[in-house]
């Protein structure tokens, strides 16, 4: 008589099982390695640059990046004209974009009608697949000229005073930058300030309505106080895509290295200007500024990228729960 455990059903469950346990470790090893390789690449890719702006970084030093004329064939290279460019465009940008996107994603979320709201954010999402290139020409053919005739003449009779709305009328330049990177960055920054405002927990939101608090009351109060951290992250992932973005700034920008205070001059971003020179570079010198520069954007990217997903997961939680009663019935007050 053959003892239960030794039929082949049992046996044939075990072998399963140690077939299903073997497929998840090498799973599980194959998905380890796919992140060290990741980490990898992201290192090599680090020095890589760093080896090649070695150079510049021994020959230029500190100055480099205060320097403030760009004559590569004399050797004179200062970066600062393209670090202004670069944070002119992208605070701008942002100034434009973020309360914009910030409607959407409460409209989305909070305020809008249910209807609307699928059809909405896939609008978003079709903006954000929008290759930039496209931006790039739709700027350059359409937004530009527009600039030029209409905006930019506007700005100058009304607000010329001003030493912002100054200089030469010819579309491309700074202003032009700022709003081709607005329209880029807003879905970035609508897409992940939703996401942030949906973690909000519904019970929050469900305990302000249940003290008599409008729906206004329950975003300002409650939703937005909350996701407070997480909206600063989306905020920071918007910046660090506005700094890295470079073909539809380079269309548009001016390509002209100067520190200007009008944002209707042409200018440069750091981006821009390696795409634009360094298939160009001819001396060696030039070509190791031109890579301590795009050092200089990794590291940037990298850290705003970083502290934007930490801020972004730090949205958890009702943690500042006991405060909503307090707030709302001070706003009563």
């Amino acid at each position: 008589m053959k003892a239960p455990w030794s039929s082949g059903a049992p046996r044939s469950r075990i072998a399963t099982a140690s077939r299903g346990a073997l497929l998840d470790k090498a799973l599980v090893a194959v998905g380890g390695v796919a992140a060290c390789a990741l980490g990898v690449v992201l290192v090599v890719v680090a020095l890589s640059v760093a080896s090649l702006a070695w150079p510049s970084l021994r020959a230029l030093g500190f100055g480099f990046f205060l320097g403030t004329r760009w004559d590569p064939v004399h050797g004179d290279l200062g970066a600062l004209p393209f670090l202004y460019g670069t944070l002119v465009t992208s605070l701008l940008a942002l100034l434009l974009a973020v309360p914009v996107a910030l409607g959407v994603a409460l409209f989305l979320t909070d305020l809008g009608p249910a209807a609307l709201r699928r059809p909405i954010a896939a609008l978003v999402e079709l903006l954000a697949a929008v290759p930039s290139v496209i931006y790039g020409l739709w700027a350059a053919l359409v937004l530009a000229p527009f600039l030029r005739t209409t905006v930019e003449p506007a700005l100058a009779s009304h607000l010329g005073f001003l030493p912002l709305f100054r200089g030469p009328k010819v579309g491309v330049g700074l202003l032009c930058a700022s709003l081709v990177l607005a329209l880029m960055i807003l879905p970035t920054v609508a897409s992940v300030s939703r996401e942030v405002l949906r973690a909000v927990p519904s019970e929050l939101r469900e305990g302000g309505l249940a003290l008599g608090a409008t729906r206004w009351d329950v975003v300002r109060h409650i939703v937005l106080p909350h996701a407070r951290p997480g909206l600063l992250g989306a905020v920071l992932l918007g910046f660090g895509r506005a700094v890295g973005e470079t073909m539809a700034v380079a269309m548009v920008v001016g390509s002209r290295p100067e520190i200007t205070g009008s944002l209707l001059s042409p200018g440069y971003t750091m981006s821009s200007v390696i795409a634009n020179e360094f298939a160009e570079a001819q001396s060696p010198l030039h070509v190791a500024a031109l890579a301590e520069i795009g050092l200089l954007l990794f590291l940037v990217t990298l850290a705003f990228n970083v502290a934007a997903r930490v801020l972004v997961a730090s949205v958890r939680g009702p943690a500042f729960a006991p405060r909503v009663t307090r707030a709302l019935r001070e706003d009563e007050a």
